[in-house]
């Protein structure tokens, strides 16, 4: 398999298959609100995007990075989502790092969005798919995040279906410059546990594909039955 890692600005042309990584927290907290019920998430381009999107669509959740604010129904984080009720609901979510990093490959083919949390589905996905040249996008810190390279990386290895050891890489992002941010209390809009939940390996069995959908990128999840009867979590 021919494996690319690029940050978001480094994407010269839509990939054939693009994997979009964002550990801590866009795509963790896309999983969990799928698992809270949400039958879709609405990548926003922008805030305004968000508010003008959520004021036709009253009924819509719009959440959004940082601390609360005016329109907004949530913030960006795993361990505040994880108690919303959010059956049948659409989800506007806008982050500034991996929902700009989605909708920057949305002519891909195929794109999936990833965190450690549903990294297997994701790469059982990608063998289903049989593509040999997978890009995949490192999206936080201008594209040096060592959590979504971290997870990036685990993944293509089990996309390959070769056993590994996700220790390593799971270290590797519980000591990143954003896990200190979130447990030091810098970012905003944060639960003391979602560095916790954003390491919770394959806690979910879904991936998650985003595809456009009228002018709207939209992320759904796309069940991936484990062969296994557990998730480690």
């Amino acid at each position: 398999m021919d494996a690319r890692f690029l940050g978001t600005a480094d994407l010269a042309e839509a990939p054939s298959v693009a994997v979009v990584v964002d550990v801590m927290r866009a795509f963790t907290v896309a999983a969990w609100a799928f698992a809270q019920g949400a039958e879709k998430i609405v990548l926003a381009e922008s805030l305004d995007e968000a508010l003008a999107l959520k004021a036709r669509h009253p009924d819509w959740v719009a959440l959004k990075d940082g601390p609360p604010a005016p329109g907004f129904d949530a913030v960006n984080s795993p361990g505040l989502l994880r108690s919303v009720d959010l059956g049948g609901r659409t989800v506007v979510q806008k982050t500034t790092a991996g929902t700009v990093g989605a909708l920057a490959v949305k002519e891909a083919p195929l794109v999936l969005c990833a965190g450690f949390v549903v990294a297997e589905a994701t790469a059982r996905l990608l063998r289903t798919h049989g593509s040999d040249d997978i890009t995949f996008v490192v999206t936080g810190d201008h594209g040096q995040a060592d959590e979504d390279l971290a997870c990036a990386q685990y993944i293509a290895r089990r996309a390959t279906g070769a056993g590994t050891d996700p220790a390593p890489f799971l270290r590797r992002a519980a000591a990143s410059r954003a896990a200190a941010e979130l447990t030091e209390g810098v970012r905003q809009g944060a639960h003391p546990d979602d560095v916790a939940l954003c390491l919770e390996l394959d806690r979910f069995p879904f991936a998650m594909v985003a595809t456009p959908e009228g002018p709207l990128m939209v992320l759904r999840p796309h069940a991936m039955p484990s062969p296994t009867t557990g998730h480690p979590a």
